[in-house]
């Protein structure tokens, strides 16, 4: 058995500009290092194994200030967990986004939310595979976590209005036959939630179409 616990990123410019940022890699804000800092001294309340991130610069600088605020192993390079591309639609706001590819219409170079299953799920259940017994921060994004949710608890609804905010955490499990979401009633996870923080369908117009 092996615990994922899955954290978003802090904030960004874009972020706070409900710009769509995809594979486009834009740095951490000065509220994003202290949403970091914030988890961190969260995570910081139990002993860690190993730390992985994606190798988009919010997500590694996050995964960095909370490993040092954690006292957790230096993060791991986990190319297979970067942020979901949006094609011709990153870097774009939602009135852009709206006039220049109107609901229904396909935003080229935009990536399933199934290919993102197809490699960031192989990804983490062989990481969880092969340290059996760990307890493994995971630093992504909201379009990935979204992604794993929606497919590993297809079937409870209400696990889509979960809000996925800058620095929250999202617990998962590998027992030996697959990865499976945990219970969100663990302190840790709710604190981590920000009063007031938006939700990463909030601040992507693109995501909110098939959230």
């Amino acid at each position: 058995m092996t615990d994922l616990y899955l954290v978003r990123h802090g904030e960004t410019d874009w972020n706070a500009a409900r710009r769509v940022q995809g594979s486009t890699d834009i740095p951490l804000n000065d509220t994003g290092r202290a949403q970091a800092a914030r988890t961190g001294r969260l995570l910081a309340r139990r002993s860690w194994h190993a730390v992985v991130a994606s190798p988009l610069s919010r997500a590694w600088e996050t995964a960095t200030i909370i490993a040092e605020a954690a006292g957790a192993p230096s993060p791991e390079r986990l190319d297979a967990i970067v942020e979901r591309a949006y094609g011709e639609a990153e870097g774009l706001d939602y009135l852009t986004l709206d006039e220049r590819f109107p609901a229904g219409v396909t935003v080229p170079g935009r990536e399933s939310r199934e290919q993102v299953v197809a490699r960031a799920l192989p990804a983490l259940t062989a990481l969880a595979a092969g340290r059996p017994r760990q307890r493994i921060i995971v630093v992504t994004h909201g379009g990935v976590i979204r992604a794993l949710v929606n497919t590993v608890e297809p079937d409870v609804r209400e696990l889509r209005g979960i809000p996925i905010t800058n620095g929250s955490v999202h617990s998962f499990r590998f027992d030996g036959g697959g990865v499976r979401l945990l219970e969100f009633d663990d302190p840790l996870e709710l604190e981590s939630i920000d009063p007031g923080a938006e939700d990463f369908v909030e601040q992507n117009p693109v995501a909110a179409r098939d959230a």
